[in-house]
């Protein structure tokens, strides 16, 4: 009885892998190129953050700056702004932004507007770690760049179908 319950279930598959649709297809997900995709990321992620502490810096102080000089271009970043651009709670950005004032990556500034909100300004020393490390990480990407198109491609062809 359990062995004839096995057959028919195995049967039921075996019609219903057959009677693939179109839409079916068009639901299909590409796993080997998002697996490859998540490689390539977690490759650039390692060599960013072994460039990172060559350089004296943890990756989360080269994050930091990368984020305080890339987004302060419109208005200065506050401390509750690096918390949100790096993921993390206001209290572990301000024991980051602490850390790095320290070792003179980072200046703090007194919101004019309003004095409780503290602006975060790169100094000289943090702009030359920051520029010296995104010129290897252009090299870098430079270098995934051709695996990394040839894998967006096959998103948009697969979301074509």
């Amino acid at each position: 009885m359990l062995q004839s319950k096995r057959q028919k279930l195995r049967k039921a598959l075996d019609r219903a892998g057959k009677k693939r649709t179109k839409a079916d297809a068009s639901h299909a997900v590409d796993y080997g190129a998002l697996a490859l995709f998540r490689f390539q990321l977690r490759k650039f992620l390692s060599f960013s953050e072994a460039a990172a502490l060559e350089a004296g810096l943890t990756p989360q102080q080269h994050q930091a700056l990368l984020a305080i000089k890339g987004f302060s271009s419109a208005r200065p970043v506050s401390v509750g702004d690096l918390a949100g651009l790096l993921l993390v709670r206001h209290h572990t950005a301000v024991e980051l932004v602490d850390r790095m004032t320290k070792l003179g990556l980072l200046g703090r500034i007194v919101d004019g507007d309003d004095s409780r909100r503290i602006l975060l300004q790169v100094t000289r020393k943090g702009e030359q770690k920051l520029r010296m490390l995104s010129k290897i990480h252009f090299e870098e990407l430079r270098a995934a760049s051709p695996g990394l198109t040839r894998i967006l491609r096959s998103f948009r062809r697969s979301q074509a179908r």
